[in-house]
Order: structure tokens, then C-alpha cells, then sequence
């Protein structure tokens, strides 16, 4: 087992899906108000799982195919990394960014909710640029070893949305202030610098 690598999958794939976005928006308030929360927990993480795994097996094959891609993924995945930190920074600066539960609407069926789930995730562009382009990019740093950075940042999106989902009752405190809000914004905008950085020093 080669640890680097695999704690290298697992610390860019927390970076990466830790971003405030529809798809943990939505754990976090099925988790807030209790309802379905293994199922969306699961859905999630096995979502991302496929995805990852695309990326990381098939993203360094069609790049050896197309050696131009490579460059073009890498600098424009730092690109919109700025892009999206910039945009965190920017909710970070103003006012008034609350969590909203919704809790004044009534429960939603399984199969509703794991429709609504998967919708958000399958259909959210910014989910395939994080699992397929960007951590797929990021693999082929590692040769022969991809299986370890893939293992990692699978392991991460585990994690992520189980604590997420689970956790969301302890946090109802916290995210009801808008400036617990502002502060991980702010987090995730240096965490995406820090990421895209890292993509255009190779």
C-alpha cells in the first residue's frame, strides 16, 4: 500500500467536494431535518465513487491518446479553481449567506428524495470537472499508482458525506449564523488556490 499517495487521494478529494455546492447543500439539510440520510449518504458517495474511478482509469488513457489534453485539463482546471475560490471569497465577503432547512415543508418519500439525490448529483456539471476531469488530471502525477490516489479520494467522498449527513444535527447551531457561513467559504476559496496552484506547478 502506498500511503503518500493514497492520503494524497484522500486530502484532494476532502478539498475538492468540501466546497459549498447543491449536491452538500442538499446532505447537509436532509441531515439537519433528519429524513433518508444513509440513503442520500450512500447515493452520494457511491455516485462519486463511479465517477472517480472513470476518472482516474480512463483519464491518463485518453490523455495518452490526446497529448494535448493533459495541459489543456490542467490549466483550465486551475482556471476554474481560481474562478470558483474567487466566487467563495466573494460569498465570504457578504452578508446574510444562512442555511435554509426548509422545515416548514412536509417529508418527502425514499424514493422522491434519492430521485431529487441523484438529479442534483448526475446533472451538476462542477460534480464530473471535480471527479473526472480534475482528479483524473491529478493521477496520472502518480504512475502506477493510481489505484492508491483513486482508493484515497473514494475513501474521502465516503467520509465527507456520511459525517455530513449524520453531523448536520450538531451543526444546526452553527450554520444558522451567516457568519459560519462566511468563514468556511472563505476556507474553501484558499483551499482552492492552493489546489490550482498545485495543478499549474505540476
Amino acid at each position: 500500500m502506498n500511503l503518500p499517495i493514497f492520503f494524497a487521494g484522500l486530502s484532494m478529494g476532502l478539498s475538492l467536494i468540501v466546497a459549498i455546492g447543491a449536491q452538500n447543500a442538499f446532505v447537509l439539510r436532509q441531515g439537519l431535518r433528519n429524513e433518508h440520510v444513509f440513503a442520500v449518504s450512500l447515493a452520494c458517495a457511491l455516485s462519486d465513487a463511479v465517477l472517480i474511478t472513470l476518472g482516474v482509469t480512463s483519464f491518463g488513457k485518453v490523455a495518452s491518446w490526446l497529448p494535448w489534453l493533459d495541459p489543456v485539463m490542467r490549466y483550465g482546471g486551475a482556471a476554474f479553481l481560481v474562478w470558483y475560490g474567487a466566487r467563495s471569497l466573494l460569498s465570504a465577503l457578504r452578508a446574510g449567506n444562512a442555511l435554509s432547512v426548509g422545515a416548514s415543508a412536509g417529508p418527502r418519500g425514499l424514493a422522491a428524495t434519492l430521485l431529487a439525490c441523484l438529479a442534483i448529483t448526475w446533472l451538476n456539471p462542477h460534480v464530473y470537472l471535480d471527479t473526472v476531469v480534475l482528479l483524473g488530471t491529478v493521477s496520472t502525477q502518480f504512475a502506477g499508482a493510481e489505484v492508491w490516489f483513486a482508493l484515497g479520494a473514494i475513501l474521502g467522498s465516503f467520509l465527507f458525506f456520511f459525517a455530513l449527513g449524520y453531523g448536520a444535527i450538531w451543526l444546526r447551531p452553527l450554520f444558522a449564523r451567516p457568519e459560519a457561513w462566511r468563514l468556511l467559504e472563505a476556507v474553501i476559496a484558499l483551499v482552492m488556490w492552493a489546489i490550482a496552484l498545485n495543478l499549474l506547478l505540476g
